[in-house]
């Protein structure tokens, strides 16, 4: 299946650009990462042929516009589905900061979204990790002194180390193909220079999950960092309608080591829907 470039003026003076590949039934939307742009999705999406998918760029990465006033990432998704998914049954796939803004939309508008498959989600609103593992802290203290000198190349890579090995893995357990995406990716975002923090919602989303409607699966890996897993069970339980996946052998970003797995997992739960 090719895609087709896909133009979306949101308004505001604004253009988010993705890509579409046409098909069947309600399409299904890809959200990106925090890491990642929607080059990342790219294998999954061609996997889940012949359904229709789609997959852009949030505002300030990729080839979408850059921050320009106050927004909302939620804002723009919302926009972003009245052209490509207009109704009541937007079928939405978000990885990390993606999963969240998925989230968002789920508590904001509970009749517009009808199923969620969530990678690790971010949570609006939910509580700072107190402790982190060792791992994670030996790898987040070597990225705060890598910040702290302005090398870009270090960032990247003690990153990559993190959300693709999984930080109890040996560096480098991904390799090839997916390993150079990755790396290309998260470089572009860093020489942005740009606040991962901007359209933010500013929702509780995390004190709201009892009220998500949506049929929802939340997956992680098993070579994810820790707190991670424990958010996913935490938001199966509290979600009315919601089951858990782990993924055996897979760290955060799981869909870029097995994009055919991942196309599988996303077509069970749109079809059991």
């Amino acid at each position: 299946m090719t895609a087709e470039l896909l133009t979306l003026d949101i308004g505001d003076g604004v253009v988010l650009r993705g890509e579409q590949w046409p098909g069947d039934g309600a399409p299904i939307v890809l959200l990106h990462s925090g890491v990642t742009d929607r080059r990342s999705w790219r294998d999954t999406a061609a996997a889940l042929g012949p359904r229709s998918v789609v997959a852009y760029d949030r505002r300030g990465v990729g080839d979408s516009d850059g921050v320009s006033a106050d927004f909302r990432h939620v804002d723009d998704l919302r926009r972003v589905l009245d052209v490509v998914a207009p109704g009541n049954d937007a079928v939405l796939v978000g990885s990390s900061m993606g999963g969240g803004v998925a989230l968002d939309l789920a508590v904001l508008e509970p009749d517009r979204v009808r199923t969620m498959v969530l990678f690790a989600p971010a949570v609006s609103g939910a509580p700072e990790v107190e402790q982190l593992d060792a791992d994670t802290q030996r790898l987040s203290d070597l990225i705060d002194a890598a910040f702290e000198s302005g090398d870009l190349d270090e960032i990247n890579r003690l990153e990559m180390w993190l959300w693709l090995d999984g930080p109890a893995s040996p560096e480098g357990r991904v390799s090839g193909a997916a390993r150079d995406l990755a790396h290309q990716m998260n470089a572009a975002l860093l020489r942005r220079d740009r606040d991962e923090h901007a359209g933010g919602s500013g929702l509780d989303a995390w004190g709201s999950l009892e009220q998500i409607r949506a049929r929802t699966t939340v997956v992680c890996g098993d070579l994810d960092l820790p707190f991670f897993a424990e958010r996913c069970r935490t938001l199966v339980r509290r979600i009315p309608d919601a089951d858990y996946v782990e993924l055996a052998g897979r760290a955060h970003l799981p869909y870029l080591e097995d994009p055919e797995q991942c196309a599988r997992m996303i077509e069970a739960a749109v079809r059991d829907n």
